[in-house]
């Protein structure tokens, strides 16, 4: 990988390459360049996970034409290929080197931070939602117990962002949860459900999966389960998947007309 980086920058066929650098013990995302090509001797892996895409989305802006590289994991792939759809990418300018994380004995590098979760306590099991739950098992449960459950989860929020900040695939510039007229910002508490609920409306058809969110949460709310129900009921609805492909903008399998209809309440 060392070699490969550093020959796609002394060649030109990159300007620059995102991954991962080792510095003093620590693994930290890091933009590579042809002026300190040296610094492909400590190009890592890494075990640890950031929204690389955030960082090639921010350059991208900067300058349109700029041929970027960057470390792929599978995640990192499908988040492209959302931003590919949603025109804030051109992955013609993008080259990628892919890295397996998939649990796989065939793959070498298999890693990902979801591999080996921790496991819930009796208080979260009792109370709350089981993160690694699938959503079958939740919508097995009485309506009142779920929303009870979901109460009880939303309730933990002490609203510090870092679900939105460290998503790869939040691109808005005019964030709805800090519209003052729907969020009151300034609180520490927050809105419940209304914080998590705006979000999720906002993940349907976009949320690659990545988990990163549910990383960042300092309170364990199992936001990674949240927005995969809300994905299923795009794939039931559209049969449209998140970021298997960037060649079919979200809002064309609609159609190019939309008849709605009322339902009854």
């Amino acid at each position: 990988m060392q070699s490969r980086v550093k020959e796609w920058l002394d060649q030109g066929e990159v300007d620059v390459f995102i991954a991962y650098i080792r510095r003093k013990g620590h693994v930290l995302p890091h933009v590579f360049t042809r002026d300190r090509l040296d610094e492909c001797e400590a190009l890592h892996p890494g075990v640890q996970r950031y929204p690389l895409e955030v960082m090639a989305l921010e350059l991208a802006a900067e300058d349109p034409e700029l041929r970027i590289g960057i470390l792929a994991r599978d995640c990192t792939t499908r988040a492209l290929n959302v931003l590919q759809t949603w025109n804030q990418l051109n992955l013609d300018r993008i080259r990628t080197f892919p890295v397996s994380c998939c649990p796989s004995s065939l793959r070498e590098h298999a890693r990902c931070s979801y591999l080996e979760p921790e496991q819930p306590g009796p208080v979260k099991k009792s109370l709350g939602i089981d993160p690694h739950a699938a959503t079958t098992e939740i919508d097995a449960l009485e309506q009142d117990e779920q929303f009870a459950r979901w109460q009880y989860e939303f309730s933990k929020c002490i609203k510090c962002y870092g679900c939105r900040d460290i998503c790869p695939v939040c691109f808005c510039r005019e964030c709805s949860l800090e519209n003052p007229d729907l969020i009151h910002t300034g609180q520490q508490l927050t809105e419940v459900p209304l914080f998590h609920l705006v979000r999720a409306v906002h993940m349907a058809g976009r949320c690659i999966d990545c988990g990163l969110c549910e990383e960042a949460c300092p309170m364990d709310i199992p936001l990674r389960l949240l927005y995969r129900k809300v994905n299923e009921t795009v794939v039931q609805t559209f049969d449209y998947r998140t970021g298997l492909d960037h060649d079919t903008p979200p809002l064309n399998i609609l159609g190019p007309e939309m008849t709605l209809e009322t339902a009854p309440l």
